[in-house]
């Protein structure tokens, strides 16, 4: 529920959308995203491409996560099961701590839109540098369901009775007491 009495605080947002086959021009999966983050009234602070390997993946992760400019990343693609699906196997690793509601949430809404369907998919999500990661699946639908039913939510200041944005100031505790 929003509390129109605080703020709205815009959250600097990087799409990276995995792929072996998809150009900017022909990326739908990203353009919702991107369309979704700009309409609720956050900033597209990144939007790149990368094919379905493993380092490409982990390293553009890790480069943005490390970026001030750069609050949240969100990836579509890869998360199914063929073999060319790695997306988790890159960023699963480098998650500092993993957000398994995430993926429990996004599998909900999926279930009623799309059945059993959904166990097709390894959406997950986690925070690495400081910085909210989320793996979706490549499928314009899954980031529809993701965006409007979890995420633009947890990305709205106003949304009690909590949300990411008012924790977002002490995702790096643990960096500033190791001396990082």
């Amino acid at each position: 529920m929003p509390d129109t009495a605080r703020p709205f605080i815009p959250v600097r947002i990087a799409v990276l959308t995995v792929s072996d086959t998809r150009s900017l021009a022909d990326d739908k999966s990203g353009q919702t995203l991107a369309d979704r983050i700009e309409a609720a009234g956050h900033i597209l602070a990144a939007r790149d491409i990368v094919t379905d390997d493993r380092d490409k993946i982990r390293d553009k992760v890790l480069f943005w996560s490390k970026d001030e400019g750069i609050d949240v990343i969100i990836t579509t693609g890869g998360t199914g099961f063929t073999g060319r699906d790695v997306t988790p196997e890159a960023l699963e690793p480098i998650f500092e701590k993993r957000m398994d509601g995430f993926s429990e949430v996004f599998h909900r809404i999926s279930y009623d839109k799309i059945g059993t369907s959904t166990i097709q998919s390894r959406a997950t999500g986690g925070v690495v540098n400081a910085t909210f990661v989320f793996v979706l699946p490549g499928s314009p639908g899954a980031c529809k369901d993701a965006w409007d039913g979890i995420l633009k939510a947890q990305f709205d200041y106003r949304h009690m009775p909590c949300n990411f944005v008012e924790i977002m100031p002490r995702l790096d505790e643990h960096l500033r007491r190791s001396g990082k």
